[in-house]
Protein backbone atom coordinates (compact mmCIF):
# COMPACT_ATOMS: atom_id res chain seq x y z
CA UNK A 1 0.00 0.00 0.00
CA UNK A 2 2.62 2.35 0.79
CA UNK A 3 4.38 2.08 -2.65
CA UNK A 4 1.24 2.87 -4.42
CA UNK A 5 1.17 5.93 -3.03
CA UNK A 6 4.68 7.18 -4.28
CA UNK A 7 3.47 7.86 -7.76
CA UNK A 8 0.21 10.03 -6.30
CA UNK A 9 -1.07 12.88 -7.80
CA UNK A 10 -0.61 16.00 -5.40
CA UNK A 11 -4.08 17.05 -4.23
CA UNK A 12 -3.95 20.82 -3.61
CA UNK A 13 -7.46 22.68 -1.56
CA UNK A 14 -7.35 26.10 -2.22
CA UNK A 15 -9.14 28.98 0.20
CA UNK A 16 -9.70 32.52 -1.13
CA UNK A 17 -13.23 34.73 -1.12
CA UNK A 18 -11.84 36.16 -4.72
CA UNK A 19 -13.45 33.76 -7.80
CA UNK A 20 -10.80 35.23 -10.18
CA UNK A 21 -7.87 34.16 -7.70
CA UNK A 22 -9.28 30.32 -7.47
CA UNK A 23 -9.82 30.39 -11.30
CA UNK A 24 -6.15 31.54 -11.72
CA UNK A 25 -4.41 28.68 -9.18
CA UNK A 26 -6.89 26.40 -10.99
CA UNK A 27 -5.61 27.30 -14.78
CA UNK A 28 -1.86 27.14 -13.06
CA UNK A 29 -1.50 23.60 -10.96
CA UNK A 30 -4.10 21.48 -13.67
CA UNK A 31 -1.75 21.65 -16.59
CA UNK A 32 0.97 20.75 -14.49
CA UNK A 33 -0.71 17.11 -12.88
CA UNK A 34 -1.78 18.59 -9.72
CA UNK A 35 -5.46 18.21 -8.67
CA UNK A 36 -6.91 21.53 -7.30
CA UNK A 37 -10.63 21.82 -5.07
CA UNK A 38 -11.45 25.64 -4.50
CA UNK A 39 -13.59 26.73 -1.69
CA UNK A 40 -14.53 30.23 -0.81
CA UNK A 41 -14.67 30.43 3.36
CA UNK A 42 -12.46 28.81 6.19
CA UNK A 43 -15.44 26.66 7.20
CA UNK A 44 -15.69 24.92 4.16
CA UNK A 45 -12.47 24.27 3.87
CA UNK A 46 -12.99 22.52 7.13
CA UNK A 47 -15.62 20.58 5.84
CA UNK A 48 -13.64 20.02 3.04
CA UNK A 49 -11.26 18.39 4.60
CA UNK A 50 -13.62 15.90 6.26
CA UNK A 51 -14.51 14.76 2.81
CA UNK A 52 -10.65 13.75 1.34
CA UNK A 53 -7.44 14.07 2.06
CA UNK A 54 -4.97 16.69 0.45
CA UNK A 55 -1.24 17.05 0.60
CA UNK A 56 -1.12 20.76 1.13
CA UNK A 57 -3.24 23.87 1.33
CA UNK A 58 -3.20 26.98 0.06
CA UNK A 59 -4.95 29.60 1.87
CA UNK A 60 -5.64 33.69 2.36
CA UNK A 61 -5.70 35.59 5.52
CA UNK A 62 -8.41 37.80 4.56
CA UNK A 63 -12.04 36.81 3.73
CA UNK A 64 -15.38 38.61 3.44
CA UNK A 65 -15.67 39.50 7.22
CA UNK A 66 -12.05 41.63 7.43
CA UNK A 67 -10.20 42.58 4.70
CA UNK A 68 -7.07 43.86 6.11
CA UNK A 69 -5.93 42.18 9.65
CA UNK A 70 -5.49 38.84 8.80
CA UNK A 71 -7.48 37.55 11.58
CA UNK A 72 -10.06 34.75 9.52
CA UNK A 73 -6.55 33.37 8.37
CA UNK A 74 -5.02 33.68 11.64
CA UNK A 75 -7.55 32.00 13.00
CA UNK A 76 -8.29 28.92 10.66
CA UNK A 77 -4.51 28.73 10.99
CA UNK A 78 -5.22 27.48 14.38
CA UNK A 79 -7.77 25.52 14.09
CA UNK A 80 -5.80 23.45 11.34
CA UNK A 81 -3.09 23.05 13.78
CA UNK A 82 -5.58 21.23 15.95
CA UNK A 83 -6.98 19.02 13.44
CA UNK A 84 -3.79 18.05 11.79
CA UNK A 85 -0.64 19.93 12.52
CA UNK A 86 1.41 17.42 10.13
CA UNK A 87 -0.17 19.33 7.06
CA UNK A 88 1.42 21.19 5.12
CA UNK A 89 -0.34 25.15 5.04
CA UNK A 90 0.78 27.88 2.74
CA UNK A 91 -0.54 31.30 2.97
CA UNK A 92 -1.69 34.04 0.39
CA UNK A 93 -0.74 37.61 1.59
CA UNK A 94 -1.30 41.19 -0.30
CA UNK A 95 2.00 42.57 -1.48
CA UNK A 96 4.16 44.28 1.16
CA UNK A 97 2.01 42.75 4.38
CA UNK A 98 5.45 41.25 5.28
CA UNK A 99 4.06 41.34 9.26
CA UNK A 100 1.39 39.29 8.67
CA UNK A 101 3.32 36.94 6.93
CA UNK A 102 5.90 36.03 9.52
CA UNK A 103 3.00 36.16 11.75
CA UNK A 104 1.50 33.21 9.50
CA UNK A 105 4.02 31.00 9.92
CA UNK A 106 4.55 31.73 13.84
CA UNK A 107 1.12 30.16 13.68
CA UNK A 108 2.00 27.03 11.96
CA UNK A 109 2.03 27.89 7.96
CA UNK A 110 5.40 26.14 6.23
CA UNK A 111 5.66 28.99 4.06
CA UNK A 112 3.96 32.33 2.78
CA UNK A 113 3.60 33.73 -1.05
CA UNK A 114 2.58 37.21 -1.92
CA UNK A 115 -0.03 38.19 -4.12
CA UNK A 116 0.46 38.58 -7.15
CA UNK A 117 2.58 35.99 -7.08
CA UNK A 118 5.29 34.61 -9.08
CA UNK A 119 4.09 31.35 -11.33
CA UNK A 120 7.17 29.14 -10.86
CA UNK A 121 7.26 30.36 -7.41
CA UNK A 122 3.92 29.16 -6.59
CA UNK A 123 4.06 25.89 -8.62
CA UNK A 124 7.50 24.99 -6.62
CA UNK A 125 6.94 25.93 -3.41
CA UNK A 126 3.72 23.20 -3.30
CA UNK A 127 5.57 20.81 -5.42
CA UNK A 128 8.45 20.78 -2.55
CA UNK A 129 5.62 20.52 0.17
CA UNK A 130 3.37 18.15 -1.71
CA UNK A 131 6.41 15.33 -2.02
CA UNK A 132 7.61 15.79 1.40
CA UNK A 133 4.05 15.52 3.22
CA UNK A 134 3.83 11.98 1.14
CA UNK A 135 7.13 11.15 1.84
CA UNK A 136 6.28 11.49 5.61
CA UNK A 137 3.23 9.77 5.46
CA UNK A 138 5.06 7.16 3.93
CA UNK A 139 7.53 6.77 6.34
CA UNK A 140 5.00 6.86 8.95
CA UNK A 141 2.89 3.86 7.43
CA UNK A 142 6.03 2.00 7.24
CA UNK A 143 7.48 2.49 10.62
CA UNK A 144 3.93 1.69 12.05
CA UNK A 145 3.76 -1.64 9.79
CA UNK A 146 7.57 -2.25 10.64
CA UNK A 147 6.94 -2.09 14.63
CA UNK A 148 3.51 -4.57 14.41
CA UNK A 149 5.42 -6.92 12.49
CA UNK A 150 8.27 -7.15 14.93
CA UNK A 151 6.09 -7.11 17.46
CA UNK A 152 4.21 -10.07 16.71
CA UNK A 153 7.67 -11.89 15.56
CA UNK A 154 7.51 -15.20 13.26
CA UNK A 155 6.07 -18.35 15.43
CA UNK A 156 7.64 -21.61 15.61
CA UNK A 157 5.10 -24.41 14.32
CA UNK A 158 5.18 -28.07 15.69
CA UNK A 159 2.72 -30.17 13.40
CA UNK A 160 3.90 -33.59 12.65
CA UNK A 161 1.00 -35.39 13.54
CA UNK A 162 -1.11 -37.06 10.84
CA UNK A 163 -4.10 -34.97 11.53
CA UNK A 164 -2.25 -31.76 11.11
CA UNK A 165 -0.69 -32.53 7.70
CA UNK A 166 -4.51 -31.10 6.33
CA UNK A 167 -3.78 -27.43 7.98
CA UNK A 168 -0.35 -27.90 6.84
CA UNK A 169 -1.66 -28.74 3.05
CA UNK A 170 -4.52 -25.45 3.27
CA UNK A 171 -2.02 -23.38 4.58
CA UNK A 172 0.32 -24.16 1.81
CA UNK A 173 -2.78 -23.48 -0.47
CA UNK A 174 -4.60 -20.76 0.03
CA UNK A 175 -1.56 -18.82 1.79
CA UNK A 176 -0.07 -17.14 -1.19
CA UNK A 177 -3.84 -15.95 -2.13
CA UNK A 178 -6.03 -12.91 -1.03
CA UNK A 179 -9.02 -15.03 0.28
CA UNK A 180 -10.47 -14.51 3.69
CA UNK A 181 -9.81 -17.86 5.61
CA UNK A 182 -12.18 -18.52 8.62
CA UNK A 183 -9.98 -20.74 11.17
CA UNK A 184 -11.58 -22.78 13.72
CA UNK A 185 -11.04 -24.67 16.55
CA UNK A 186 -11.12 -25.02 20.13
CA UNK A 187 -9.35 -22.62 22.49
CA UNK A 188 -5.55 -22.85 22.98
CA UNK A 189 -5.24 -25.05 19.75
CA UNK A 190 -2.87 -22.26 18.03
CA UNK A 191 -5.46 -20.16 15.66
CA UNK A 192 -3.41 -16.95 16.09
CA UNK A 193 -0.26 -18.81 15.00
CA UNK A 194 -2.07 -20.09 11.84
CA UNK A 195 -2.85 -16.43 10.87
CA UNK A 196 0.67 -15.50 11.41
CA UNK A 197 1.70 -18.48 8.92
CA UNK A 198 -1.08 -17.57 6.00
CA UNK A 199 0.04 -14.04 6.37
CA UNK A 200 3.65 -14.77 6.36
CA UNK A 201 3.22 -17.02 2.86
CA UNK A 202 1.18 -14.09 1.47
CA UNK A 203 2.20 -11.29 -0.84
CA UNK A 204 1.30 -9.17 1.72
CA UNK A 205 3.76 -10.55 4.17
CA UNK A 206 5.89 -7.01 3.81
CA UNK A 207 2.88 -5.26 5.11
CA UNK A 208 1.23 -5.22 8.74
CA UNK A 209 -0.68 -8.04 10.24
CA UNK A 210 -2.59 -6.39 12.87
CA UNK A 211 -4.57 -8.76 15.17
CA UNK A 212 -7.51 -7.95 17.27
CA UNK A 213 -9.40 -10.03 20.15
CA UNK A 214 -12.74 -9.27 18.49
CA UNK A 215 -14.55 -11.31 21.27
CA UNK A 216 -13.08 -8.89 23.95
CA UNK A 217 -14.71 -5.14 22.87
CA UNK A 218 -17.65 -3.71 24.42
CA UNK A 219 -20.02 -3.00 22.28
CA UNK A 220 -19.72 0.46 23.25
CA UNK A 221 -15.68 0.73 22.16
CA UNK A 222 -15.88 -1.88 19.26
CA UNK A 223 -16.75 0.95 16.24
CA UNK A 224 -13.64 3.74 17.59
CA UNK A 225 -11.65 0.08 17.78
CA UNK A 226 -12.51 -1.35 14.35
CA UNK A 227 -13.03 1.92 12.11
CA UNK A 228 -10.94 4.28 14.50
CA UNK A 229 -13.04 8.17 15.90
CA UNK A 230 -12.07 11.90 15.14
CA UNK A 231 -11.92 13.86 17.72
CA UNK A 232 -14.55 15.13 19.93
CA UNK A 233 -16.63 12.07 18.57
CA UNK A 234 -17.71 11.16 21.68
CA UNK A 235 -16.36 12.70 25.54
CA UNK A 236 -13.15 10.61 25.75
CA UNK A 237 -12.12 11.05 21.90
CA UNK A 238 -9.21 13.86 22.64
CA UNK A 239 -7.85 13.34 18.84
CA UNK A 240 -8.11 11.36 16.04
CA UNK A 241 -7.56 7.64 16.16
CA UNK A 242 -6.58 5.42 13.27
CA UNK A 243 -9.02 1.84 13.49
CA UNK A 244 -7.45 -1.62 13.05
CA UNK A 245 -8.82 -2.17 9.51
CA UNK A 246 -6.90 1.53 8.35
CA UNK A 247 -3.76 0.09 10.56
CA UNK A 248 -3.73 -3.36 8.41
CA UNK A 249 -4.29 -1.53 5.15
CA UNK A 250 -2.45 -3.34 2.58
CA UNK A 251 -2.07 -5.93 4.51
CA UNK A 252 -3.91 -8.43 6.80
CA UNK A 253 -6.18 -8.16 9.74
CA UNK A 254 -6.69 -10.79 12.49
CA UNK A 255 -10.34 -10.95 14.35
CA UNK A 256 -10.19 -13.52 16.47
CA UNK A 257 -13.06 -14.60 18.57
CA UNK A 258 -15.40 -13.18 15.72
CA UNK A 259 -18.35 -15.39 16.70
CA UNK A 260 -18.96 -12.81 19.65
CA UNK A 261 -19.21 -9.78 17.84
CA UNK A 262 -22.75 -8.42 18.56
CA UNK A 263 -24.91 -8.29 15.54
CA UNK A 264 -25.12 -4.53 15.20
CA UNK A 265 -21.52 -4.67 15.03
CA UNK A 266 -21.63 -7.74 12.41
CA UNK A 267 -23.40 -5.51 10.04
CA UNK A 268 -21.14 -3.06 9.76
CA UNK A 269 -18.23 -5.69 9.76
CA UNK A 270 -19.92 -6.97 6.49
CA UNK A 271 -19.99 -3.30 5.12
CA UNK A 272 -16.01 -2.95 5.18
CA UNK A 273 -15.55 -6.39 3.47
CA UNK A 274 -18.26 -5.90 1.09
CA UNK A 275 -17.08 -2.46 -0.14
CA UNK A 276 -13.63 -2.03 1.45
CA UNK A 277 -14.83 1.39 2.66
CA UNK A 278 -15.45 3.01 5.86
CA UNK A 279 -15.83 5.85 8.33
CA UNK A 280 -14.27 6.90 11.36
CA UNK A 281 -16.97 7.18 14.28
CA UNK A 282 -17.60 11.40 14.35
CA UNK A 283 -16.94 11.64 10.78
CA UNK A 284 -18.86 11.65 7.25
CA UNK A 285 -15.34 10.77 4.78
CA UNK A 286 -15.03 7.74 3.63
CA UNK A 287 -11.81 6.10 3.62
CA UNK A 288 -10.58 3.21 1.10
CA UNK A 289 -8.93 0.06 2.61
CA UNK A 290 -7.54 -3.12 1.01
CA UNK A 291 -7.29 -5.34 4.03
CA UNK A 292 -7.12 -9.31 4.02
CA UNK A 293 -9.41 -10.55 6.79
CA UNK A 294 -8.50 -14.06 9.19
CA UNK A 295 -11.09 -14.93 11.31
CA UNK A 296 -10.64 -16.83 14.23
CA UNK A 297 -13.63 -18.92 16.54
CA UNK A 298 -14.30 -21.72 18.96
CA UNK A 299 -17.83 -21.58 18.08
CA UNK A 300 -19.70 -24.09 15.30
CA UNK A 301 -20.66 -20.36 13.03
CA UNK A 302 -23.44 -22.56 10.76
CA UNK A 303 -25.08 -23.20 14.12
CA UNK A 304 -25.31 -19.71 15.26
CA UNK A 305 -26.66 -18.53 12.13
CA UNK A 306 -29.12 -21.03 12.11
CA UNK A 307 -30.09 -19.25 15.84
CA UNK A 308 -30.00 -15.93 14.68
CA UNK A 309 -26.59 -15.20 16.25
CA UNK A 310 -24.56 -14.32 13.78
CA UNK A 311 -25.32 -13.49 10.02
CA UNK A 312 -25.36 -15.84 7.58
CA UNK A 313 -24.56 -13.72 4.90
CA UNK A 314 -21.18 -12.16 7.15
CA UNK A 315 -20.31 -16.03 7.76
CA UNK A 316 -20.42 -16.28 3.62
CA UNK A 317 -17.87 -13.43 3.81
CA UNK A 318 -15.55 -14.44 5.97
CA UNK A 319 -15.53 -18.49 5.30
CA UNK A 320 -13.93 -18.46 1.37
CA UNK A 321 -12.10 -21.24 2.94
CA UNK A 322 -12.17 -22.92 6.79
CA UNK A 323 -9.16 -24.51 7.99
CA UNK A 324 -9.99 -26.43 11.07
CA UNK A 325 -7.18 -27.09 14.29
CA UNK A 326 -7.72 -30.48 15.41
CA UNK A 327 -7.47 -30.70 19.42
CA UNK A 328 -4.31 -31.39 21.26
CA UNK A 329 -5.95 -34.73 22.67
CA UNK A 330 -6.39 -35.76 18.67
CA UNK A 331 -2.58 -34.70 17.34
CA UNK A 332 -1.21 -36.57 20.48
CA UNK A 333 1.98 -37.42 18.64
CA UNK A 334 3.07 -33.77 18.92
CA UNK A 335 2.88 -33.65 22.84
CA UNK A 336 6.41 -34.58 23.02
CA UNK A 337 7.80 -32.30 20.15
CA UNK A 338 5.64 -29.39 21.81
CA UNK A 339 7.45 -29.68 25.20
CA UNK A 340 10.34 -30.47 24.56
CA UNK A 341 9.79 -26.87 22.57
CA UNK A 342 8.60 -25.24 25.36
CA UNK A 343 11.18 -26.30 28.01
CA UNK A 344 14.15 -24.79 25.29
CA UNK A 345 11.97 -21.82 25.26
CA UNK A 346 12.06 -21.14 29.14
CA UNK A 347 15.06 -23.07 30.38
CA UNK A 348 16.66 -20.18 28.02
CA UNK A 349 14.54 -17.66 29.26
CA UNK A 350 14.58 -18.36 33.19
CA UNK A 351 18.36 -19.65 33.19
CA UNK A 352 17.40 -23.37 34.48
CA UNK A 353 19.86 -26.32 34.12
CA UNK A 354 16.43 -28.62 32.70
CA UNK A 355 17.67 -30.67 30.20
CA UNK A 356 14.32 -32.87 29.76
CA UNK A 357 11.20 -34.98 31.06
CA UNK A 358 11.53 -38.44 33.20
CA UNK A 359 9.39 -40.93 31.23
CA UNK A 360 7.11 -40.61 34.41
CA UNK A 361 6.63 -37.15 33.58
CA UNK A 362 5.88 -37.53 29.55
CA UNK A 363 4.19 -40.88 29.91
CA UNK A 364 1.58 -38.08 32.48
CA UNK A 365 1.34 -35.43 29.95
CA UNK A 366 0.67 -38.31 27.01
CA UNK A 367 -2.04 -39.49 29.08
CA UNK A 368 -3.55 -35.93 29.90
CA UNK A 369 -6.62 -34.11 27.84
CA UNK A 370 -5.34 -31.30 27.65
CA UNK A 371 -8.77 -29.34 27.89
CA UNK A 372 -6.67 -25.74 27.33
CA UNK A 373 -5.04 -27.94 24.05
CA UNK A 374 -1.52 -26.18 23.28
CA UNK A 375 -1.63 -23.18 25.42
CA UNK A 376 -2.11 -25.14 28.48
CA UNK A 377 0.56 -27.43 27.73
CA UNK A 378 2.49 -23.99 27.10
CA UNK A 379 1.90 -22.87 30.32
CA UNK A 380 2.31 -26.22 32.50
CA UNK A 381 5.50 -26.64 31.12
CA UNK A 382 6.78 -23.21 31.45
CA UNK A 383 5.94 -23.62 35.17
CA UNK A 384 7.12 -26.56 35.27
CA UNK A 385 10.92 -25.06 34.27
CA UNK A 386 10.12 -22.90 37.06
CA UNK A 387 9.24 -25.24 40.03
CA UNK A 388 12.40 -28.11 38.93
CA UNK A 389 14.74 -28.57 40.69
CA UNK A 390 17.04 -31.13 38.77
CA UNK A 391 18.01 -31.66 35.60
CA UNK A 392 14.92 -33.91 34.25
CA UNK A 393 10.97 -32.45 35.11
CA UNK A 394 9.33 -35.24 37.34
CA UNK A 395 5.29 -35.40 37.34
CA UNK A 396 5.12 -33.28 40.77
CA UNK A 397 6.24 -30.55 38.92
CA UNK A 398 3.82 -30.80 36.08
CA UNK A 399 0.90 -30.57 38.66
CA UNK A 400 -1.29 -32.01 36.36
CA UNK A 401 -3.02 -35.83 37.81
CA UNK A 402 -3.48 -33.77 40.94
CA UNK A 403 -5.67 -30.99 39.27
CA UNK A 404 -7.33 -33.92 37.07
CA UNK A 405 -8.34 -35.96 40.57
CA UNK A 406 -7.74 -34.78 43.36
CA UNK A 407 -9.88 -33.19 45.77
CA UNK A 408 -9.29 -29.40 45.83
CA UNK A 409 -8.33 -27.45 48.83
CA UNK A 410 -9.95 -24.43 48.23
CA UNK A 411 -9.06 -22.78 52.08
CA UNK A 412 -5.23 -22.44 50.77
CA UNK A 413 -6.48 -21.08 47.38
CA UNK A 414 -7.05 -17.41 46.26
CA UNK A 415 -10.06 -16.04 44.40
CA UNK A 416 -8.56 -15.97 41.09
CA UNK A 417 -7.13 -19.32 42.13
CA UNK A 418 -10.60 -20.65 42.46
CA UNK A 419 -12.54 -18.66 39.99
CA UNK A 420 -10.27 -19.90 37.18
CA UNK A 421 -10.44 -23.50 37.94
CA UNK A 422 -14.64 -23.33 38.04
CA UNK A 423 -14.10 -21.53 34.87
CA UNK A 424 -11.81 -24.38 33.70
CA UNK A 425 -14.26 -27.36 34.89
CA UNK A 426 -17.11 -25.52 33.23
CA UNK A 427 -15.39 -25.06 30.35
CA UNK A 428 -14.76 -28.80 30.22
CA UNK A 429 -18.05 -29.91 31.45
CA UNK A 430 -19.34 -27.62 28.05
CA UNK A 431 -16.92 -28.71 25.65
CA UNK A 432 -15.58 -25.63 24.62
CA UNK A 433 -18.69 -24.16 24.33
CA UNK A 434 -18.79 -20.64 25.03
CA UNK A 435 -21.85 -19.65 24.86
CA UNK A 436 -23.17 -22.59 27.46
CA UNK A 437 -20.20 -21.93 29.58
CA UNK A 438 -21.38 -18.30 29.89
CA UNK A 439 -24.71 -18.71 30.93
CA UNK A 440 -23.74 -21.63 33.24
CA UNK A 441 -21.42 -19.36 34.80
CA UNK A 442 -23.90 -16.50 34.76
CA UNK A 443 -21.45 -14.29 33.06
CA UNK A 444 -21.40 -12.22 29.36
CA UNK A 445 -19.45 -14.03 26.71
CA UNK A 446 -17.32 -10.91 26.46
CA UNK A 447 -16.75 -11.13 30.25
CA UNK A 448 -15.97 -14.76 30.04
CA UNK A 449 -13.26 -14.19 26.83
CA UNK A 450 -11.33 -11.92 29.33
CA UNK A 451 -10.84 -14.27 32.22
CA UNK A 452 -9.81 -16.88 29.37
CA UNK A 453 -7.03 -14.39 28.56
CA UNK A 454 -6.62 -13.34 32.10
CA UNK A 455 -5.94 -16.96 33.33
CA UNK A 456 -4.53 -18.22 30.31
CA UNK A 457 -7.16 -20.65 29.81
Amino acid sequence: MADSRKNERIRVLVADDQPHILEAVELLLEPQGIHVDCVRSPQLLLEALGQADYDVLLIDLNYTRDTTSGKEGLDLLARLQEVDPRMPVIVMTAWGNIDLAVESIKRGARDFIQKPWENERLISLIRVHAELHQALRRARQLELENRLLRAEGMPDFVAGAPSMQPVLELIGQVGPSDANVLITGEHGTGKEIVSKLLHAASPRSRMALVAVNAGGLPEGTFESEIFGHVKGAFTDARSDRVGRFELANGGTLFLDEIANVPLRQQAKLLRVLETGELERVGSSQTRRVDVRVLSATNANLPEEAKAGNFREDLLFRINTVEIHIPALRERREDIPLLAVHFLNRNRSRYRKQVTGFSPAAMQQMMQYQWPGNVRELEHTVERAVLLCRGEEIEPANLAIASAKSSATNFENMSIDEVEALLIRKVLRRCDGNISQASEALGLSRAALYRRIEKYGL
